[in-house]
């Protein structure tokens, strides 16, 4: 697991995301993901991404942070639950992606950022090859 401020400075070339992963790579060739392992008795996926993510691709990323936010549980029955926030930034402007967490109190609601290797690359939803 790594810390998404490891993306500053960096050029985002391809971007993609779905419901429960964000994948990119960039121009020198590294390539990253914004996922969570599911395990039992828990959610976590993306709630809404705010911005275009293509308007990141070709410019240096100049901010990348995470936030938490003390929001209100997506519904009442939610012993427990973690809203995490992604802010990705260029000079051509910005990206919120917020990602939404719940479980039973016992089981992890938060979101990897991974750098990921050539031996990961052919499991990448994203297709590329």
């Amino acid at each position: 697991m790594s810390d998404i401020s490891s993306l500053i400075g960096k050029t985002i070339s391809k971007i993609s995301s779905d419901d429960a992963v964000i994948e990119g790579e960039c121009d020198d060739g590294s390539r990253f993901r914004m996922i969570h392992e599911q395990d039992c008795c828990e959610s976590v996926y993306i709630e809404s991404i705010e911005g275009d993510l293509q308007s990141l691709v070709g410019h240096q990323i100049l901010v990348a942070e995470e936030r938490e936010c003390d929001m209100t549980a997506m519904n009442e029955y939610d012993e427990s639950y973690t809203w995490t926030f992604y802010v990705l930034a260029t000079i051509k402007g910005h990206v919120d992606i917020r990602w939404y967490g719940s479980s039973n109190g016992y089981y992890s609601e938060r979101v990897d950022f991974q750098w990921l290797n050539v031996q990961n690359q052919a499991h990448w939803r994203g297709g590329w090859e």
